[in-house]
């Protein structure tokens, strides 16, 4: 679909690198009027700052955590569903009320396990997001206050005490996913 555009195309002005894409390219029905975009080939940035950093800006860490947390938990969710689904039937129940009784209960768990989930995701980035601008720089300790900091705010309502035990768990399990992903890094050749 896109392919580099030769000197020909190109003419005397080499400063622009750009791909041409033909979004009608391997087609077989005869369109009189064809579209060739021109798609640049570089990153596109508008500072330099932005193009140098090897990290995901605040509001893709938000976006990505958020959705890959619900997502994770809806699956879970409905997982356990299923399973409290299965749990529920009873003796003389048709095969249309089971079948009702399992996906009731696998979107009601889905769903209230997935905002749950989401919610720590966006808490975390959130937090991730902030202490990485507080301290200009980044490294592990940003994740691992992050993830103390997350468990703190998510559990802050039920009091000081249960705040700071999922503090603690937070901070703990993103220290070992963090450590997990370096030993990784380090001993798996990918």
């Amino acid at each position: 679909m896109a392919h580099t555009m030769s000197d020909r195309d190109q003419g005397s002005d080499r400063s622009t690198q750009a791909r041409l894409y033909d979004p009608y390219q391997g087609l077989q029905v005869p369109i009189p009027a064809r579209n060739v975009y021109q798609l640049p080939t570089t990153p596109q940035y508008l500072f330099d700052e932005e193009a140098r950093r090897q990290r995901r800006g605040w509001s893709d860490n938000i976006t990505f955590f958020t959705g890959c947390g619900y997502l994770s938990g809806a699956l879970c969710g409905g997982a356990s569903g299923l399973v409290s689904g299965v749990r529920s039937f009873e003796p003389g129940d048709t095969s249309k009320l089971r079948l009702n009784r399992v996906l009731n209960a696998s979107g009601h768990a889905g769903r209230a396990w997935g905002n749950r989930i989401g919610i720590i995701g966006l808490i975390y980035a959130g937090m991730e997001s902030g202490i990485v601008a507080l301290r200009d720089t980044d490294d592990v300790w940003n994740s691992v206050a992050a993830g103390l900091g997350t468990g703190a705010v998510y559990r802050a309502a039920r009091g000081v005490r249960s705040a700071a035990v999922a503090g603690a768990v937070g901070g703990v399990l993103v220290g070992l996913a963090v450590t997990g992903k370096q030993v990784m890094k380090r001993y798996v050749p990918i």
